[in-house]
């Protein structure tokens, strides 16, 4: 029974510990978008996505607004979006994507990590060369005709509608398409109205690498360390 119950205590901080994560991350981002557009979603595009995401992820509404209010009050932090790239263990490339307020100390952190889980990181354009970015639309599949979608998506820059799950087993459908036409997709899915349950930019590796499990361990133990770090807002590996 104890053993039982250390796994289950173990369990439920990992979550906290995940949901705290996320929320840092949205925070993040509300701070940016309010810098780029103001504090109205409804003339700030990228506010209005953003809080799609907390909604999604259940953040506090009371959370959602004191993260607005601080990132609009004077001595706000001012993020710098930074991507570090390199390679993990056996030749995967990764993509580092960070959301920083002190450059000098993000770019030592992850140097550190690459260094103690047996990475190099790399220059400007070592890896990036091997991904290419893309807008992706999460929708709640109830009442879409997927098929029609798809025709009607095409000529906005669909590049893949794929059925995908949320983190607690919810069906939905993912649209995607090239970031440059991320605007143009999200005019034609507001103007459909469609329940978006969350937007983000991903990025996609244009060939992917696949290891047997010992090794493919190791590089989840360099992205672990990575995706720890409070600065760090997503990491993007062609791991198979």
């Amino acid at each position: 029974m104890g053993r039982a119950f250390e796994k289950r205590k173990h369990t439920i901080f990992a979550r906290m510990d995940r949901v705290a994560k996320q929320f840092s991350k949205i925070g993040k981002d509300i701070a940016i978008a309010v810098k780029g557009g103001g504090t109205s979603p409804d003339a700030n595009p990228s506010l209005r996505r953003v809080l799609q995401n907390a909604r999604a992820l259940n953040m506090p509404k009371e959370k959602i607004d004191a993260a607005i209010k601080k990132a609009s009050g004077q001595g706000a932090a001012n993020y710098d979006i930074i991507i570090y790239e390199g390679y993990a263990p056996h030749g995967v490339a990764l993509l580092v994507e960070a959301a920083t307020d002190n450059v000098t100390r993000t770019v030592a952190n992850v140097r550190h990590a690459f260094t103690r889980y047996g990475g190099n990181m790399g220059s400007t354009g070592s890896v990036s060369f091997m991904f290419h970015r893309q807008g992706v639309f999460r929708l709640d599949p109830e009442g879409i005709d997927r098929d029609s979608l798809e025709l009607e998506l095409i000529d906005h820059g669909l590049v893949a509608l794929d059925e995908g799950e949320s983190d607690k087993g919810a069906k939905q459908l993912l649209v995607r398409c090239a970031f440059t036409d991320f605007g143009t997709m999200a005019t034609a899915i507001e103007s459909r109205k469609l329940k978006v349950i969350s937007t983000e930019s991903d990025y996609v590796a244009e060939t992917s690498t696949e290891l047997p499990d010992d090794k493919a361990d190791e590089v989840m133990k360099l992205v672990a360390a990575l995706e720890e770090d409070d600065d760090i807002q997503n990491v993007y590996s062609n791991l198979a």
